[in-house]
């Protein structure tokens, strides 16, 4: 049994969704003089809420101890700026943004998205806590609040007369703990004609895909399309319409107005709910099912890696993703089985990965050690990375992905 409740209908959670152990945040790199001090562990355990459906992590830690300093910087994958910039391309036209428009985007991080809207001159606003991270989207011209989202900072806003025409938040409404607070910041900030569009990972396609490296501290909640739909209507917000898209393994992105400015969900979210609930996702039976898979992928990866060491063969990774951090952590892998990853990021390399210690060096480091198997931890950017590095296959090097299931690619 469990004192805890769930964070948006408050119900008590006492069933498991995954339990992935202890871990450490996914995001918390080591320096090399940190390597010998104790390292805070936390329990990587998610529950489902009977009631509506939500799945969530416990907060193990602040928002502030996890997000005032952060190490991920999205204008270091290709795909993402793509995908940033065919966003605002297509909101731009929808919505018909012009220079009396606002566009504020909640998480904003470097200015990977709103970069766009400033070189069209639509006026954009960022809000993000990560002084780090808001320092260079300055540096593009995009101004920035260094500052948490929710009913304060909307109310701040407002009150200056700053509204927005498009309220977006990319991959953000799963890493608020307070998630009634900030949904009903969301209505506050928005105008009154204006669109909110979030974009989350799927749970269903989450389910699919057995992607439960995704699941991490950072990620206080993961949402199906029945259960977000209910979270934003307590706060007015009506969803009428919906996108699935590739990102992330399977995201969703809604959109949202106020709720008596327009009629009923769009055709699109009345025909996802209802595959939502063909898969199961109205029935607890459905959730409690997905531990075994999460249990199947981690025998998978230790006797693949197990195996190639045995045989003289030398694996390293590519990425230090906080889904590979889950991942490496949950099983258990250490350096004797993956030698170091790479990653683009000039901000993680020369560090380690939190729990497992493996270090992080340049994506050269690879060229320069020819090693057996490269394993894919963003695997979500496979096809990315194998285009990046396709110079592995020169030597005989082999990529291997885990997820869904393990896969040591042709």
């Amino acid at each position: 049994m469990t004192d805890l409740t769930c964070r948006f209908c408050e119900t008590p959670l006492v069933r498991h969704f995954a339990d992935l152990g202890m871990s450490p945040l996914s995001n918390a790199y080591l320096r090399a003089d940190q390597l010998a001090q104790m390292e805070p562990f936390y329990p990587l355990t998610a529950y489902v809420c009977e009631r509506c459906f939500l799945v969530q992590l416990p907060a193990v830690q602040t928002p502030e101890h996890i997000f005032s300093d952060y190490a991920y910087f999205s204008s270091y994958s290709d795909s993402w700026l793509e995908h940033a910039r065919r966003y605002c391309q297509a909101m731009t036209e929808r919505l018909a943004l012009d220079a009396n428009s606002l566009v504020v985007e909640i998480a904003s991080n470097d200015g990977y998205l709103l970069q766009n809207f400033v070189a069209a001159g639509i006026p954009s606003l960022g809000i993000e806590p990560a002084a780090n991270v808001a320092a260079v989207a300055r540096e593009k011209g995009v101004e920035t609040l260094v500052r948490f989202f929710g009913t304060a900072t909307a109310q701040a806003l407002a009150g200056e007369g700053r509204r927005a025409r498009l309220l977006l938040g990319n991959n953000v409404l799963a890493h608020v703990p307070d998630l009634n607070d900030f949904v009903q910041g969301l209505a506050i900030l928005l105008a009154n004609d204006g669109v909110v569009t979030m974009e989350f990972p799927h749970l269903m396609q989450l389910m699919r895909g057995n992607q439960f490296d995704t699941i991490y501290h950072e990620h206080f909640s993961y949402f199906s399309l029945l259960t977000v739909r209910q979270v934003f209507a307590r706060h007015g917000l009506a969803l009428f319409d919906v996108e699935e898209l590739p990102t992330h393994g399977g995201s969703l992105r809604i959109y949202a107005r106020h709720a008596e400015e327009g009629s009923g969900p769009g055709e699109h979210v009345v025909h996802l709910e209802t595959v939502e609930r063909e898969f199961g996702l109205d029935r607890i039976e459905t959730y409690t099912r997905f531990a075994e898979q999460v249990r199947a992928t981690k025998r998978a990866l230790l006797t693949f890696l197990i195996r190639a060491r045995e045989e003289g063969k030398r694996v390293v990774a590519y990425g230090a993703p906080a889904k590979g951090n889950t991942l490496l952590n949950y099983c258990g892998v250490r350096t004797d089985l993956i030698e170091f990853t790479v990653d683009r990021s000039p901000h993680k390399q020369g560090l380690f990965l939190p729990g497992t210690h493996i270090p992080i060096h340049d994506p050269e480091r690879i060229r320069e050690t020819k090693p057996d198997y490269v394993l894919i931890l963003p695997w979500n950017l496979t096809d990315e990375i194998v285009g990046q590095m396709s110079d592995v296959r020169g030597w005989g090097g082999r990529f291997v992905v885990p997820i869904p299931r393990l896969e040591v690619l042709a």
